[in-house]
């Protein structure tokens, strides 16, 4: 729980200490490297079985303007995995101490760093924005597939546990943020607030500013698309779109009546041979 909830800010650590191993291998300094190259990244957050978070990114070296603009002549993809590896070692956060033992929080030793080329998407195709967001989505429906125990929601009360159908080893990893929380040294990490997220305060998916278009800059285009609909001479089209917002599960397998049915259908002992009839049924 304390590393799920310390992790955003290990992020943020690394992130600094990237941008100067990046300055220190070309030879400049920090406000030098503004100048010549900024680093772009977009991330998602993945829980492990465990519970514990772990990071998936896309890191990118652009011109000073960012992806207008071409890199340095030095900005390899060799600087940059070594200047990745720099820094992940280096990160690191000063936890709390909790009866008298200390904690500090650092990237373990399965670190991944890989070339993203062309030859990655699909049998070589072009290295597109679209193809790299595929690439980051990927892991972003993986997490959402595989996250354990993570609820859509805040617990109000630690009794709500005995209602709620999830596994009970999260169960316990919320129970335990749950007692965290109480501890009055522990009240900045805000554990009960995101005990349902296995302690974990960050967004599954972040990017820096320059890596591509803004959810800022999107919110404005849709709101500015739908007023010039307002205004517009003869209104909005006359067919309407529903968008569902909010899934229920219902369920799998068939009712007990289409079970009846189903069995009903099948062929009497020493028939097997005659015409049949199939029905299929859907939930």
């Amino acid at each position: 729980m304390l590393w799920n909830a310390h992790a955003g800010l290990l992020w943020r650590r690394f992130s600094i200490h990237l941008r100067r191993e990046i300055a220190k291998r070309a030879g400049l300094s920090q406000r030098r490297f503004r100048e010549h190259a900024r680093v772009s990244f977009a991330k998602v957050a993945e829980y492990q079985k465990r519970g514990a978070v772990h990071f998936h990114a896309v890191i990118r070296l652009d011109g000073p303007s960012g992806g207008d603009t071409p890199p340095p002549a030095w900005a390899t993809a060799e600087l940059l995995t070594d200047a990745i590896e720099a820094a992940a070692a280096k990160a690191r956060v000063d936890g709390p101490a909790i009866d008298g033992r200390a904690h500090t929080f650092t990237f373990g030793r399965q670190l991944d760093v890989r070339t993203i080329r062309s030859a990655d998407f699909n049998g070589g195709q072009e290295l597109t924005e679209r193809a790299v967001a595929a690439y980051i989505a990927k892991y972003a429906t993986k997490g959402a597939e595989t996250a354990t125990g993570a609820l859509d929601r805040p617990l109000k009360f630690a009794a709500e546990l005995a209602q709620l159908d999830i596994s009970d080893h999260a169960r316990r990893l919320i129970r335990t943020a749950w007692s965290l929380g109480a501890r009055k040294d522990l009240e900045h990490l805000r554990l009960r607030a995101w005990a349902h997220m296995l302690g974990f305060r960050g967004h599954f998916s972040t990017k820096s500013r320059r890596y591509s278009v803004t959810l800022g800059a999107l919110r404005d285009a849709r709101a500015q698309w739908r007023r010039a609909q307002a205004t517009a001479p003869n209104g909005p089209e006359a067919e309407t779109t529903y968008v569902l917002a909010h899934w229920v599960f219902a369920g799998t397998g068939l009712s007990d009546t289409e079970a009846w049915l189903a069995a009903s259908l099948e062929p009497a002992p020493g028939t097997e041979g005659e015409p049949t009839w199939t029905a299929a049924a859907t939930n």
